[in-house]
């Protein structure tokens, strides 16, 4: 199946590519066919994935996966939520976004600084798909006061699992994509396309 990922993320496409594997996937990046992205303007991750995905496909003429997903703190009301890449601002950097949680959280305790990384995936199989695929999963964790490994990207670094004392930046990639929101979401969701399009 040939696609394309609505995303200009190079962590996202990064991860997204190893999990959609050829020889059943012909993974492309948006990039190959527009610079331009489109603007987040939907209240929740899936209408914000669907925004996406629908742009994708439009950009490529190709089916369209988009991925929306973010970080909600239970100590700051679910924030950064579907602001997570732009939580210091338009423009800011993963560090800049981290600094800035941390900043939020200084004095909380382990108990207060639960939260969760959320995932929704969008695949379309063309512009006007009225019917899209949606699949979306979690991710539990805590934040931790210090960043720790050099993995991953965005706020891996201070998000600690809850089963175990370590980072998401200090898990192998193998292991992120099998425990994370994201590769859970996709996994839901190329089931479902296996189910309507069979493929080998």
């Amino acid at each position: 199946m040939r696609l394309v990922i609505a995303t200009g993320n190079a962590g996202k496409l990064k991860e997204l590519r190893e999990l959609l594997p050829p020889p059943a996937f012909d993974v492309l990046p948006q990039s190959q066919f527009t610079a331009v992205n489109v603007d987040e303007t939907g209240l929740s991750f899936v209408e914000n994935a669907i925004l996406k995905a629908r742009h994708a496909a439009q950009a490529s003429g190709l089916p369209a996966i988009a991925d929306d997903s973010g970080l909600e703190v239970d100590a700051l009301d679910g924030a950064p939520g579907i602001y997570s890449a732009r939580y210091a601002g338009v423009g800011a950097s993963d560090e800049d976004n981290l600094r800035k949680l941390l900043v939020a959280l200084e004095g909380k305790t382990p108990e207060q600084r639960t939260a969760r990384y959320q995932c929704a995936l969008v695949f379309m199989r063309s512009a006007v798909d009225p019917s899209p695929l949606i699949c979306q999963a979690s991710w539990e964790g805590r934040i931790t006061p210090d960043r720790r490994g050099t993995g991953g990207f965005g706020y891996d670094p201070i998000f600690e699992l809850v089963e175990r004392p370590v980072t998401v930046a200090e898990l192998p990639a193998a292991e992120k994509n099998q425990l994370s929101h994201r590769g859970k979401a996709l996994r839901g969701l190329v089931a479902q396309l296996r189910e309507l399009h069979p493929i080998s």
